[in-house]
């Protein structure tokens, strides 16, 4: 029975360090394809469009890690590898789905990000992160 807990605990906690490490590789990638570095933006200038951005994503990867471990529950390997390879899949994903937004709009990323007032493509940008999440939950689920 306390051996059980203990691979419990084990499997939690090596699910919730993928998930972690998934989530700051996302964070890198949005840091990698906006202007100027990002942690700054966030803290010291809060720019409220990069918050929106940079959540979204969190939450994207977050949704598509979820779907990943639910839909591999009974095989732990099996569940741990395919949540890193759908985790980067989705980050992917999202990225692409930044530099297409992009490419057919006016303006350039750090209109979006730098504004004191919310720009209309951040919220574009945050839907498609929070909807390629879902797509790939539903076909992983």
């Amino acid at each position: 029975m306390f051996a059980d807990l203990i691979l419990e605990i084990g499997i939690v906690l090596s699910y919730a360090v993928s998930g972690l490490a998934l989530m700051l590789i996302g964070y890198f990638v949005v840091d990698l394809l906006t202007p100027g570095k990002l942690h700054v933006i966030l803290w010291q200038e809060k720019s409220k469009n990069a918050a929106i951005l940079v959540a979204s994503d969190l939450l994207g990867v977050a949704i598509i890690v979820i779907a990943a471990i639910r839909a591999s529950a009974d095989d732990f390997v099996f569940g741990i590898i395919s949540t890193l390879v759908f985790g980067i899949v989705g980050i992917i994903l999202m990225a692409l789905s930044f530099l297409l937004i992009d490419a057919f709009t006016p303006g350039k990323l750090g209109d979006m990000i730098t504004p004191d007032s919310f720009h209309p493509e951040v919220w574009v940008n945050a839907s498609a992160h929070v909807g390629i999440a879902g797509i790939m939950a539903a076909a992983l689920l």
